[in-house]
């Protein structure tokens, strides 16, 4: 499974690029916010650090706005992917950007059923967001399993991306359910390095060895 970070922050993507495990990154305007200066600006130093797929979002709400910020994101550089939501309007320019070659992510999806749509449609990226899910006691992960059964039985084109990932045990479900991306903050991806018998173990390690040392150079 392929992870990407879900961040605009140029630091961490720096970072986990840096451990050798990063496959792409995925923003949209609320990630932008935290971080602010030039949108354009960000992308391209993103793409930059990584050759994986960087998702940029269109804001505008009506075809023409999405196709307009789409092309124009397209252009930054020849990994962006236009992350459009799920909705009548975002389908149409999902399929117009199709027809262009202009690869998609499709955002916001909480169901199977949008997913399949968004795959028929041409997006490249369906990413279903399942902590929101999870958050109004529905199973988040159902969607995953359901719609990866659903592109593989249909030998559809487009990838899974698990999205809206709250903790590590979701990256690992992710994984186990077959979803081809987990995007992740970076938060969580520190946590699944770390585990306190890890950290104990390389402390104790570190101890034994300066003991061994010790003992060894005092004998001399």
């Amino acid at each position: 499974m392929k992870i990407f970070l879900d961040t605009a922050d140029i630091e961490e993507i720096r970072t986990a690029a840096r451990w050798g495990v990063l496959d792409g990154v995925t923003t949209n305007p609320t990630l932008y916010a935290k971080v602010g200066g030039s949108y354009d600006a960000i992308l391209e130093e993103i793409c930059r650090i990584t050759s994986g797929p960087v998702s940029a979002e269109v804001v505008a709400e009506d075809l023409e706005g999405m196709l307009t910020e789409g092309r124009h994101f397209a252009k930054l550089a020849p990994n962006i992917v236009v992350k459009v939501p799920m909705c009548e309007t975002g389908l149409e320019a999902i399929a117009r950007f199709a027809e262009e070659g202009i690869k998609t992510n499709c955002t916001l999806l909480f169901t199977a059923n949008q997913g399949l749509l968004a795959a028929k449609a041409g997006a490249s990226l369906l990413s279903p967001f399942i902590g929101r899910l999870d958050d109004i006691n529905q199973d988040g992960m159902e969607v995953i399993r359901e719609l990866v059964s659903i592109v593989e039985l249909h030998d559809l084109e487009s990838e899974v991306l698990t999205a809206s990932v709250r903790h590590p045990r979701h990256v690992t479900e992710a994984a186990l359910a077959g979803s081809h991306i987990a995007t992740l903050p970076f938060k969580v991806l520190q946590q699944m390095i770390h585990h306190p018998l890890t950290d104990k173990g390389i402390v104790q390690f570190r101890k034994d060895w300066e003991k061994a040392r010790a003992e060894a150079a005092a004998k001399r």
